[in-house]
């Protein structure tokens, strides 16, 4: 199964073509960055399995321009793999931010991009740009179906004592703020693998996973879902409560208790 999967920002998008044996086996036909779009002179950077790397300048006024770009990188009989767009059957996007609307990932549909848009108050900067990038997809390949994987949906298993802040409480009601998480993927991807090379099973286990990148944060994994992490409201908060001495009861998250001990402010 040939999946096209795109990370569309509000002026790039990157993306990979993936030709999926099974869960786990998979081979990488192509992935490539499509830059400065919406700017006078955009660019496309285009790397085939076992070709050589393609760059061009271009025209980019938007993101269907951008995806259309990269349909005919992937259709290109010199820097291409594919030999027709019906070779792709499925479309997934990376989708910052699905609050608590979202708890896995959704077949999207226009009551999810509906839902999606009424999150994308919580992520003004990235919603918005995967929202386009799904609607472009949707002019280019109408048929495709699309499937959105969400940073937050992981951590909706925290219970309700880790994503709460020592705030008024009608403040969660009326505007949402509470502890969402971020890299679910990541911390869902890492926790399964990390178990299997263990040789732990995933759903009797108690793992602590890091994220280490442009943004670092770490989430403890018990039974192969989430019950803490150290990103909140938004990604600030990182690594930062963790590295503080009096935030040191991260590390014994795993502890059964009644409250957030590590949170003083």
């Amino acid at each position: 199964m040939i999946i096209l999967v795109l990370n569309c920002g509000s002026s790039s998008l990157k993306y990979q073509l993936l030709d999926m044996k099974d869960d786990e086996v998979y081979d990488l036909l192509a992935k490539g960055l499509v830059e400065r779009i919406g700017m006078e002179v955009g660019c496309i950077k285009h790397q085939a399995t076992g070709k050589e790397k393609y760059e061009k300048e271009m025209p980019i006024e938007d993101h269907t321009v951008g995806i259309k770009a990269v349909i005919d990188a992937l259709l290109d009989k010199e820097h291409g793999v594919l030999s027709s767009l019906e070779d792709i059957e499925a479309v997934g996007h990376r989708v910052v931010h699905g609050a608590e609307e979202f708890v896995c990932s959704q077949l999207i549909t226009d009551k999810v991009i509906a839902q999606l848009e009424k999150c994308s108050v919580f992520a003004p900067l990235h919603n918005p740009a995967n929202i386009l990038g799904i609607r472009a997809v949707s002019a280019v390949l109408p048929t495709v179906p699309q499937v959105g994987v969400f940073d937050t949906a992981f951590h909706q298993t925290m219970p309700s004592y880790a994503y709460m802040y020592g705030l008024p409480y009608e403040y969660y009601e009326k505007y949402g703020i509470r502890r969402y998480g971020f890299h679910g993927t990541s911390h869902k991807y890492v926790s399964a693998k990390g178990a299997k090379f263990a040789g732990l099973d995933i759903n009797n286990s108690k793992i602590i996973t890091c994220h280490l990148g442009n943004g670092s944060s770490i989430a403890a994994v018990l039974n192969g879902k989430s019950i803490d992490t150290t990103m909140g409201f938004t990604p600030l908060e990182g690594l930062k409560n963790v590295s503080n001495k009096k935030n040191r009861n991260f590390w014994r998250i795993f502890r059964p208790c009644p409250f957030r001990a590590y949170r003083t402010s």
